[in-house]
């Protein structure tokens, strides 16, 4: 399970005195066990694709924290965020295309916005970028 790859990952972090690889996996992690309480308090299983929803979302994060950086000019810290967006983006399956996005749109019956959207949500957790799924729903 990618959980238990993630929690090696962070040990191999604290063994190497790695610090952005343990910051962000670390977060990831947290946030991971947060949602796993929810969930059983929910009678609702915990699985991979909730992790790479907190990856993804985690990343999207760092995106706007080292956007805040840029802003300010502070070098040290837009380095030290790339290097975390490095870390976790190995966690990620590879990313459907625009034309497999594409391809895939065109066989939904249904080719509404949020009908896309759910299937996508539903059958492609992590592998794809929900806001470029928006904005492809949105030409046809």
């Amino acid at each position: 399970m990618l959980i238990d790859e993630l929690k090696k990952a962070n040990i191999e972090a604290m063994k190497n005195k790695d610090k952005d690889a343990r910051t962000i996996i670390s977060v990831v992690l947290s946030k991971a066990k947060l949602l796993e309480v929810e969930n059983k308090a929910n009678n609702k299983e915990f699985n991979d694709n909730d992790v790479l929803q907190i990856i993804q979302k985690s990343l999207k994060e760092l995106a706007d924290e080292k956007q805040g950086y840029i802003k300010v000019n502070n070098q040290e810290r837009v380095e030290s965020i790339a290097r975390q967006e490095a870390v976790i983006k190995k966690y990620l399956p590879a990313q459907l295309s625009e034309d497999e996005i594409r391809k895939e749109i065109e066989t939904l019956e249904d080719k509404s916005i949020p009908n896309i959207m759910k299937h996508f949500k539903t059958n492609y957790t992590g592998r794809v970028d929900m806001s470029l799924v928006n904005k492809i729903a949105r030409e046809n």
